[in-house]
């Protein structure tokens, strides 16, 4: 939107060409073919592991946004596209739960509106979405974009509206209608604390929108998801205190056991 300031970076190593004017961009760093050669990866494979090579330096990337804080508006990162490549990884917990203990962080969720109006792909991308909020316990925004093409007028009654759903989902006859139906049921109580907005990517339309619900959920964020994530972190650390206390114990232990005598006797050739 005009007059918004923001700070863009590409997480994708894989991606030929993106829209947009990267700030910081992982293929600068990571070659993504190299590394497939390499390792002898596929293409997931080495996206992966190229993410767990930018993983290990991502502090620097904290750093360069840090010293933007104050003169930016938002700082978009823009992830690949699998989602178990990211949100199911190692090297994507590490950075996601870098950038959350550091800034207020939301995920946003992008999903295909025309492809969508069918109930089956519906149910689909809103389990991934449930599963995006539930592993990184972050505040999520769901954007059904295109709807220059369709309108997302139905996607919202649908998750506003279980019969409304079940109605789409009786006009189906395929064997998986019924597991659809379930899963609808079961994901009730996600939809009530589920932001979501129409946008078009194309024309602009509902980006203002989009805007307002991002200050919406960084406020969930500080009064809600921060205290829990610092909850979380206090007691990992608790716990690894406890680890290094309870190993210092033993080690004492056998010190004592052994009378003085060395515990680890010294290395000989035979």
């Amino acid at each position: 939107q005009e007059g918004t300031k923001q700070y863009v970076v590409n997480l994708d190593p894989a991606v030929l060409t993106v829209p947009y004017g990267a700030n910081i961009d992982i293929r600068k760093t990571v070659n993504y073919k190299g590394v497939m050669d390499h390792y002898k990866l596929g293409p997931n494979g080495a996206i992966m592991t190229a993410l767990n090579l930018y993983a290990t330096k991502f502090d620097q990337i904290i750093n360069l946004i840090e010293k933007r804080r104050n003169t930016v508006d938002y700082v978009l990162i823009d992830t690949p596209g699998q989602i178990e490549v990211f949100t199911w990884s190692a090297s994507g917990q590490i950075i996601t739960e870098l950038l959350a203990s550091s800034f207020p962080t939301v995920m946003i969720y992008i999903v295909d509106t025309p492809q969508s109006a069918d109930p089956t792909t519906f149910m689909s991308n809103m389990m991934y979405a449930c599963s995006m909020f539930y592993k990184t316990k972050l505040p999520l925004v769901v954007v059904f974009n295109k709807i220059d093409v369709a309108h997302h007028k139905f996607a919202m009654d649908w998750m506003q509206d279980f019969d409304a759903f079940h109605d789409a989902v009786s006009e189906q006859t395929s064997y998986i209608s019924g597991l659809t139906r379930s899963m609808a049921l079961v994901l009730d109580e996600f939809y009530s604390c589920l932001n979501a907005v129409g946008m078009s990517a194309v024309t602009g339309q509902g980006v203002k929108d989009l805007l307002q619900t991002l200050q919406q959920a960084k406020q969930e964020y500080i009064t809600v998801f921060r205290p829990e994530l610092e909850s979380r972190m206090a007691k990992s650390k608790a716990d690894s205190e406890a680890r290094r206390k309870k190993e210092l114990e033993k080690l004492q232990e056998d010190v004592k056991a052994s009378k003085g005598m060395p515990v680890v006797g010294r290395t000989k050739e035979t």
